[in-house]
């Protein structure tokens, strides 16, 4: 890695939890420099304006989320419904650690940009795209193993299970309790359990 590449690097790991804390937008060139201990010019150096940086620590932070998520849909996990389980297990355990780095990445990118930020809004839509077609798969598998129930849609139910999550995390970080996102994967193991395992009578 270059020294420019090392720069760059360094600007964007100082400042993920800033932009995901403070907001995309509301992040300010000195709250960089700040964070970095860098100069504005050395920012500009590296990047062309601070929504070009904005757009690249999104681009990190959801990377990073995607490889924690990814390890339960992995081979540690041998079947479709463990690796489902292992998925909402993922929220339940880690959820501490996505209160204090300022809640998912996702929600908060995508809530705050909405039509005034086009270009992050592109990434956050790419990213959820890509998450529930990674859910949305493990469920397919599921159906071609005889685990899951063949009739039901893989796509429907990842979505679902999505949007639960996402609701539970911000009601539970506005509110500052916990309950609302355990309810939300309560009622998401409900469904694993009991209408993607179990045929319609």
């Amino acid at each position: 890695m270059s020294k420019a590449e090392k720069t760059k690097q360094h600007i964007i790991e100082k400042t993920a939890t800033l932009f995901n804390t403070k907001g995309y937008i509301s992040t300010s060139l000195s709250d960089i420099t700040q964070a970095t201990g860098l100069t504005k010019g050395s920012i500009y150096g590296n990047f062309e304006n601070k929504d070009e940086v904005a757009i690249e620590v999104y681009k990190y932070n959801a990377a990073l989320l995607s490889t924690t998520l990814s390890r339960s849909f992995g081979d540690e996990y041998p079947t479709s419904l463990d690796k489902l389980h292992a998925f909402v297990n993922f929220y339940r355990k880690n959820w501490p650690y996505v209160f204090s780095n300022g809640g998912c990445p996702l929600m908060n990118a995508a809530t705050e940009a909405d039509d005034s930020f086009p270009a992050l809004k592109n990434q956050v839509k790419n990213s959820f795209e890509l998450w529930m077609k990674k859910v949305s798969s493990v469920i397919q598998q599921g159906q071609k193993d005889r685990e899951i129930n063949e009739k039901i849609n893989a796509g429907e139910y990842a979505s679902m299970f999505i949007m639960l999550i996402e609701g539970g995390i911000l009601l539970s970080k506005t509110m500052g309790d916990q309950s609302f996102l355990n309810n939300a994967l309560d009622r998401i193991t409900q469904m694993i359990d009991h209408e993607l395992t179990i045929l319609p009578s």
